[in-house]
């Protein structure tokens, strides 16, 4: 069985069929999951911003969300919460090697 690590992992899917196939031999990673329960209760406070961006780019975000069972804003916020994540993670790296 693989473990899936990265949301990036999952593919979008043709059918039903080729889904039921790839979670026939894929499971998500615990830590996946709690990240996508946690980005939403870090904070109980949260700040409305407006972000705009392509018509087509949004259209694409909304399509992999629906394929995975996501409301696509809160698929934004655990990207942004994972990338960030990511560059701290990088900027501590390159402090202590200085």
């Amino acid at each position: 069985m693989n473990v899936i690590s990265d949301w990036e992992e999952v593919p979008l899917f043709d059918s039903e069929q080729a889904e039921a196939a790839f979670w026939g031999e894929n499971a998500i990673e615990m830590r996946l999951m709690q990240n996508s329960v946690a980005a939403g209760s870090e904070s109980s406070e949260s700040v409305t911003i407006t972000l705009r961006m392509d018509p087509k780019m949004l259209s694409r975000i909304k399509r992999l969300a629906r394929s995975r069972y996501l409301n696509y804003q809160s698929m934004i916020k655990q990207w942004l919460g994972e990338r960030v994540e990511q560059e701290m993670d990088k900027s501590l790296r390159t402090t202590v090697t200085r």
